[in-house]
């Protein structure tokens, strides 16, 4: 099936482009920047209770923190007027000081300038500059791009560059409930949640969002990719507003929850990382950044209070898990998970994502070594976790339709009640957690780390964690029969919950178990140097680094697995 097919089945569902909500969104920046500003202005206020010496008090606050981090943690990305516009803040913030005439109510609307000037500030920087011309360009020179890799990979030669003989769905497979999610996109609006593996996650979202036929979503992107020339140039194409992950003041994230509420309101489909961050573990997140998966929660909220009771007014909740057979910032995030969580005991090194060159180069060595891709899109849910019909008409766990909107009645009216959404957002966090295990997609890769790291462990007993990641290579060897039996039994693990619809299964592990030994060996971590397993002439399985090995094996983990490998 080619991208110009899948392309051309779905456009019929979709709405014109100058309909899109993101289009209209991008009309009107102006005017939702400063609906976002006043809005967060008011959100502000409320949390420090609106008293000007607390006012006065967050606003020295965020001050403090945005010099350090301008001094201890500079980005490429950072405007060149930064140093001098937190310079003014701080002269603005003294002359109200020593400004003795002032009545509290002049103090007041003194700070209120101010945080005014912080916020509008943050929300430029934050909002996306989506451009329908330049996202058409952008999604065809993504799957130029990648399908001429392709095409490059399977057939030797320059030639081949040029040629269209494979398609990306050969690539990568997006499985799941697909036409679930592009009918509810013509309905209601979509907030797609996807794990977060990869620098490379939002390039491939934005690519299966378009394959699909669906509306540009925005999302949320990691401020820091805009470092990177190549990926600041595709996520400003295709709707991204940025994220700074540096900068934990009260102003900043109440003005970054505001702006994604703001927008799901508008009715843009939306699409945020929960984890917050890529998996340092290489571990399916358990535990959700709560602040931008809240927005859904109060946005619904808000539309039951605009009396949006029917679906157009109804938010959806899509969980998407992207697997791969490895990732190319592997080394660099399980030595940074490892720092952390060991403190003294592991030392850190340094990104392997970080140009453009090395990104490209990344690239070409993927498609070249012939991996494979997958994404996983999950069931609908609304707000509270409960599965949607076709409609999107709520279902409760025994199949009965429930009307989401009654979670959000006291006293026969939608009322506000921050506690009670907080709750809401927990349990919704939760719910999307047992969904990213359930369409989770095993593939070999994952199958003979997991065997391995066990076994290896099982042999060291006596050891700690990290007395095992720093066995010497000569002192790993896993008999090739041994682990092939060991195999074997996670295998018919993983089948049995496959069977109890607890987790899915790439296609090729339903071949023998030997070509899935071997397609397993050949993919897993592919791209590093040190590879995490290897079958050697002796027909002995070997590990060229215990880290990486430990970083794949993760991905099986919440399972109960390991019990397989106890006694």
């Amino acid at each position: 099936m080619t991208d110009d097919y899948i392309k051309r089945a779905y456009e019929p569902i979709l709405p014109r482009k100058d309909e899109w909500p993101v289009v209209k969104l991008a009309k009107d920046r102006k005017a939702f920047i400063k609906q976002v500003t006043d809005a967060s202005v008011g959100r502000i206020l409320e949390s420090t209770g609106n008293q000007p010496h607390h006012l006065k008090e967050e606003l020295e606050t965020v001050l403090y923190r945005e010099r350090m981090r301008l001094k201890q943690n500079p980005w490429l990305v950072d405007p060149d007027d930064e140093p001098l516009f937190w310079s003014k803040i701080k002269s603005s913030l003294l002359a109200v000081e020593k400004e003795q005439q002032l009545t509290p109510d002049d103090k007041r609307s003194a700070y209120m300038e101010i945080l005014e000037t912080i916020v509008r500030r943050y929300v430029e920087e934050i909002a996306g500059n989506f451009k329908h011309a330049h996202y058409k360009m952008t999604r065809s020179l993504v799957t130029f791009g990648f399908s001429r890799l392709l095409n490059a990979a399977r057939v030797k030669g320059i030639k081949s560059f040029f040629s269209n003989q494979y398609s990306l769905q050969d690539k990568i497979q997006i499985i799941g409930e697909t036409d679930q999610l592009r009918d509810l996109a013509s309905k209601g609006t979509i907030v797609m949640v996807p794990t977060h593996f990869s620098n490379l996650d939002s390039i491939l979202i934005g690519w299966t969002i378009s394959t699909l036929g669906l509306p540009p979503f925005i999302y949320g992107a990691g401020l820091n990719l805009f470092n990177i020339q190549i990926f600041a140039y595709f996520m400003d194409a295709l709707g991204a507003y940025k994220v700074d992950r540096r900068k934990k003041n009260l102003v900043y994230i109440e003005t970054l929850k505001t702006y994604s509420c703001e927008a799901i309101q508008f009715g843009c489909h939306s699409l945020f990382f929960p984890g917050g961050t890529r998996s340092r573990s290489g571990n399916i997140e358990s535990k959700l950044k709560l602040g931008l998966l809240s927005t859904a929660v109060e946005a619904q909220r808000i539309n039951f209070q605009k009396g949006l009771n029917d679906v157009s007014g109804k938010i959806f909740i899509v969980p998407v898990t992207i697997n791969y057979h490895f990732v190319l910032e592997a080394p660099s995030l399980i030595h940074e998970h490892l720092n952390l969580t060991g403190q003294e005991r592991y030392y850190k090194e340094s990104d392997e994502f970080s140009t453009s060159y090395k990104i490209s180069k990344f690239l070409v060595k993927f498609f070249t070594k012939g991996s494979d891709i997958s994404v996983s899109i999950g069931r609908a849910m609304d707000i509270m976790g409960n599965y949607v019909d076709a409609e999107g008409r709520s279902m409760d766990k025994h199949g009965r339709i429930v009307d989401s909107r009654d979670y959000f009645v006291s006293g026969g009216q939608v009322t506000v009640d921050t506690q009670r959404e907080e709750e809401y957002t927990k349990a919704l966090g939760e719910r999307i957690v047992e969904e990213f295990h359930k369409i989770n997609r095993v593939f070999s890769s994952h199958l003979v780390a997991f065997t391995a790291f066990n076994l290896i462990k099982r042999a060291n007993r006596k050891l700690d964690f990290f007395s095992l990641l720093k066995l010497p290579e000569e002192d790993i060897a896993i008999p090739y029969e041994d682990f092939k039996s060991a195999c074997e039994r996670v295998l018919s693990g993983i089948r049995q919950l496959k069977e109890a619809g607890k987790v899915h299964m790439a296609p090729h592990l339903n071949d023998d178990i030997e070509r899935i030994i071997q397609h397993g060996l050949e993919n897993v971590g592919m791209y590093h140097a040190k590879r995490p397993l290897v079958r050697n002439k002796s027909n002995v399985i070997l590990t060229e680094d215990m880290n990486l090995l430990y970083y794949y094996h993760n991905r099986l983990q919440g399972y109960e697995l390991e019990k397989l490998f106890k006694g």
